[in-house]
């Protein structure tokens, strides 16, 4: 028989959030969905589903991260599963992205699921069970021109739940993120995506061929968001999950490509590397 399980989803109004809240409520379980505002919009549209808590919350508020777990906890009883899913893209030039533009996209894409997850943790602590899923990105895994700034807050994520993932197993909670490639969601959409006003036409052949792109690419993007949120209901259910869940062909090619790469770069400068090592330490 299946055991009922509570999910924290943030960022749930729309794209993978909406997504992954409509399958979990599908096979039964709880679902604290997060959203920026209009609860009743969210509850309205998923039917008033009695396992469903919609509750209002902006992840770079850690106060109201705090509001939001309890009134989950006092809802339900308990948090199983913590998707932290809420974020947006930036499509900039490393150089065209001004200081509060890298700021507000590290704010909620970094910071954000950091003040969600130790809102969260305590409760997972306490029960000593539970999983944290953190959403990265194919830009996480690897690097794109035009997506550097997005992609480096990706690449903190990675390392985030990686370091996670070594602390909390002692502790009987598991830690994975997940790498989509491109799906097609709302993420290209004005709604998802930010464009720097800064354009430095030096980069017009590689940075705006990316602009053109993500205009021309939208809605055509090979990922079935569907099929993404049934990935993660297995991934839920699984005794042993992995730290590390790259999801799309795309994901997997573009990794793969980056460790070839990286492994000729080593073979090429090998011997340089080896020789900074203090004498002392070689046998």
């Amino acid at each position: 028989m299946k055991t009922q399980k509570t999910w924290f989803i943030t960022g749930a109004g729309r794209g993978f959030g909406l997504n992954i809240t409509e399958a979990v409520l599908k096979s039964g379980d709880n679902v604290v969905a997060t959203v920026r505002k209009n609860p009743e919009a969210l509850a309205d549209r998923l039917g008033n589903n009695p396992n469903l808590h919609v509750v209002v919350l902006d992840t770079t508020d850690e106060i109201q991260a705090i509001k939001a777990a309890a009134s989950g906890i006092s809802k339900f009883g308990q948090i199983d599963v913590l998707v932290n899913n809420a974020g947006y893209g930036l499509l900039s030039a490393v150089e065209e992205a001004t200081s509060k533009e890298v700021f507000d996209n590290f704010n909620v894409n970094v910071f954000g699921v950091l003040n969600v997850t130790r809102a969260i943790l305590p409760y997972m602590r306490e029960k000593r069970s539970g999983h944290l899923i953190n959403i990265s990105s194919i830009g996480g895994l690897s690097a794109y021109f035009g997506w550097g700034v997005y992609g480096a807050s990706k690449f903190a994520i990675e390392g985030i739940t990686e370091g996670l993932a070594m602390e909390l197993a002692p502790l009987g909670i598991h830690a994975t993120v997940v790498a989509p490639g491109f799906f097609r969601t709302d993420f290209l959409d004005q709604s998802s995506l930010t464009r720097t006003e800064n354009v430095i036409e030096d980069y017009s052949e590689t940075v705006g061929e990316m602009r053109k792109f993500a205009t021309t690419a939208n809605k055509k993007q090979p990922g079935d968001p569907e099929k993404l949120a049934a990935a993660f209901i297995k991934l839920a259910a699984s005794e042993n999950p992995p730290v590390h869940l790259p999801l799309g062909t795309d994901t997997l090619q573009r990794f793969r490509e980056k460790t070839k790469k990286f492994e000729d770069d080593i073979t090429n400068w090998y011997d340089t590397i080896v020789s900074t090592d203090h004498d002392d330490t070689k046998e």
